[in-house]
């Protein structure tokens, strides 16, 4: 028997990952495309409408409070947890012996599953009746739960998804800090900079990579929120915390109306594909400079 060439193993060896992805990939995305142009029940054989589905959501104006709330939602976790986790990342370089004990703590709001941290923050801490917000209220200030008020529950509840994601943030940006080479920080010492300056000419530049991935994971992962969102406050109160994901949801769970929560899917996917365009085109640029 002839032994194979070094081709043929290669081909072998990609081969099941490549079919694994077009069966959980490829082949979902293009029944999505397809049914977005489509009326169906997911019962019933779809009908082609065409482009009726996306006349519809663009002409609803809770689709545009749903891409609203995801922009906002989206800039407050480009901006918060990302500075807070930079910081923290920051201060655990100085903790060499107790950075692992840190890291540990760090990250047990984010393996905590959803749910729990749900129940923690909406029946605990932020629940006028029985949580701390009550106790507060009863005792000493007046104070209504955020979750209640539609100019404070978007806030609220990205407050909570803050707490349960920064962690992890912030460990993956200890660990690009930890590969900044030594002689580089050594030298910057030398030459007099204090802390913030080797920060922002040290150690900065050298997790550009890492920091350039993150905006854009944490980009993707803003316009598919759904468990906190949904968990806490379902979309309400009067919409104020619907999402793109919820509204979505609700339509091909609740309306039946699966071929319109395909089309919200391919508008949620059309941010996700602009922000990963962006990424490649910075680390190309970063390439050739």
């Amino acid at each position: 028997m002839k032994p194979l060439s070094q081709r043929a193993y290669h081909v072998l060896f990609v081969t099941p990952a490549l079919l694994l992805s077009v069966a959980i990939v490829l082949l979902p995305a293009l029944l999505t495309f397809g049914a977005s142009f489509s009326r169906w029940d997911g019962v019933s054989a779809p009908a082609f409408v065409g482009l009726d589905n996306f006349e519809a959501l663009f002409a609803d104006n809770v689709f545009w409070a749903a891409i609203t709330n995801n922009i906002q939602w989206a800039l407050i976790f480009l901006t918060i947890p990302m500075a807070i986790a930079l910081v923290a990342a920051s201060l655990l370089l100085s903790r060499r012996k107790s950075g692992a004990v840190y890291q540990v703590i760090f990250l047990l709001p984010y393996v905590l599953a959803p749910v729990a941290n749900a129940v923690i923050w909406q029946n605990i801490i932020l629940s006028p009746v029985s949580g701390l917000l009550g106790f507060v209220s009863k005792n000493f200030i007046p104070l209504s739960s955020p979750l209640t008020e539609p100019s404070t529950a978007l806030y609220a509840v990205a407050g909570v998804d803050i707490w349960h994601f920064w962690g992890y943030l912030t460990v993956v940006f200890f660990a690009a800090m930890r590969q900044t080479p030594e002689e580089q920080l050594e030298a910057a010492f030398l030459e007099g900079a204090n802390g913030w300056q080797v920060f922002w000419n040290v150690t900065l530049p050298n997790i550009l990579p890492t920091l350039g991935l993150m905006l854009v994971l944490v980009t993707i992962f803003s316009f598919l929120t759904f468990d906190y969102i949904y968990l806490i406050t379902q979309g309400g109160p009067a919409r104020a915390t619907e999402l793109l994901s919820t509204y979505a949801y609700k339509f091909a769970f609740t309306s039946f109306q699966v071929g319109k929560a395909a089309a919200v899917a391919l508008v949620m996917s059309f941010f996700g594909l602009i922000a990963s365009i962006v990424y490649v085109r910075m680390s190309r640029a970063s390439l050739e400079a």
